[in-house]
Formats: C-alpha cells, sequence, structure tokens
C-alpha cells in the first residue's frame, strides 16, 4: 500500500482504454490541461472489445485497487461493434464480481469519446476518490492469490 505524506491511503487503478476514443480523450485532457489524479496508469487496447475479464482479474491479483474500462460510445466503435462486445463482457464480469464478492463500486465501465478530456478527468477522479474512501482490495487480492485465477495466470 504506498501512502502520501498525510498517512492516507493513495489507490492504484488500472484503466483499460479504447486507442481512438478515450485514448485521445485521456491525451485532449492533458494536453488541454485538465488536472486529474495521478493514481491511474493506462493500458490502451485497439478497441474494448478486445479486453478479456481474466486481464481485470488479474490487474487486481497485481495489486490494483480499481480498473476502469472506457472505450468508444455505442454505434461509434472504429471496430463496427467492439464496445458492444465489451458491454457483454461487462455483464458476465459483474455477475462473476458478485459471486465472488467483489464490491463492484471498485470497477467503472465507461463511454468516452476523443472530444471528451473533461469527462475522462472527471471519471478518473470519481474513481480514486471512491476508491480511496473504500480503501485498499488486499481481501481481493488474498482471495485471487487461494483462487483458480492464479493458477490459470501461470500457465
Amino acid at each position: 500500500m504506498e501512502t502520501n505524506n498525510n498517512n492516507s491511503f493513495e489507490p492504484k487503478v488500472v484503466a483499460f482504454v479504447c486507442n481512438w476514443c478515450t485514448y485521445a480523450g485521456a491525451d485532449l485532457t492533458g494536453t488541454s490541461r485538465i488536472k486529474y489524479a495521478p493514481n491511474v496508469k493506462i493500458i490502451r487496447f485497439p478497441c474494448t472489445g478486445r479486453i478479456d475479464y481474466m486481464l481485470l482479474m488479474k490487474a487486481f491479483a497485481n495489486g490494483a485497487d480499481g480498473i476502469i474500462v472506457s472505450g468508444c460510445h455505442p454505434n461509434d466503435c472504429h471496430y463496427t461493434s467492439g464496445n458492444f462486445h465489451a458491454r457483454r463482457r461487462w455483464m458476465i464480469f459483474r455477475n462473476l464480481c458478485d459471486f465472488i464478492g467483489m464490491d463492484m463500486n471498485r470497477v467503472v465501465f465507461s463511454w468516452v469519446s476523443a472530444a471528451e478530456g473533461a469527462k475522462w478527468a472527471e471519471i478518473v477522479n470519481t474513481t480514486v476518490d471512491t476508491i480511496r474512501q473504500l480503501g485498499p482490495a488486499t481481501s481481493f487480492q488474498k482471495l485471487i492469490k487461494n483462487s483458480v485465477f492464479e493458477e490459470v495466470g501461470n500457465e
């Protein structure tokens, strides 16, 4: 767990984003000099439709306290229907998280276009604040390390 000077918890948030919309929106946030929490590590994918939920589980297993998945708005995907595939996977992932008892407030699914830099900053800041209030995801990380997910990741 990382701490700042006030001894308060600083969450680690991993963002899985599409290259065409959300990544460009995050870039716009920076070029527009809009401030947002530095707690997020961005991982760029060609499309959110390519993100397997096992990657999200692995991120938690490796120390993430929260996750953001963000891509193109519906009917605006550069790969025609990738964001619809992502949305279907999201529903399955939610069911899995409910089954294992994970707080769904740790995972945010959103649509951010290349022109929505301010929206990206708001999503990041809101997510970091929520995770900060929830505290570290240590109980979830222990569950992952003692589960089948660890075995799957080592094959």
